[in-house]
């Protein structure tokens, strides 16, 4: 698997791709392959608060519930409503299927993410 290059990705397994002030988020693929099938998908609601680091929601698949880090600190723009009814797309295609759109707060903190070739090195 190669991980695109125009996005930027943490260790707990998220990308981010920011445009502007405002960046897409969601879980790589390596991550949609260790939960297995995702049956559900909480995010948060448009105009809340997240912090770099901290959790945004969450995903449940069969195996287990893991929580969703924020790639980078914002306010939440947008929220991927098809999720809610087809939570499997974040198994099909995880780097199309974003999750959350939020206007970030300080660009500066993508200065502390992986780029793909850092992303892949970590995974092995």
């Amino acid at each position: 698997m190669t991980y695109p290059d125009d996005r930027k990705y943490t260790k707990d397994h998220e990308w981010i791709r920011v445009s502007g002030d405002v960046a897409e988020v969601g879980i790589t693929d390596y991550a949609q392959q260790q939960l297995g099938d995702v049956v559900y998908v909480e995010l948060p609601d448009v105009g809340a608060q997240v912090s770099a680091g901290r959790p945004f929601g969450s995903i449940e698949s069969v195996k287990a519930v893991s929580e969703l880090f924020a790639p980078m600190g914002g306010q939440v723009v947008e929220v991927n409503g098809h999720l809610k009814q087809h939570p499997e797309l974040v198994n099909s295609d995880p780097h199309a299927t974003w999750m959350i759109r939020i206007r970030v707060s300080n660009p500066a903190e993508a200065a502390a993410l992986l780029d793909s070739a850092q992303y892949q090195k970590l995974l092995g």
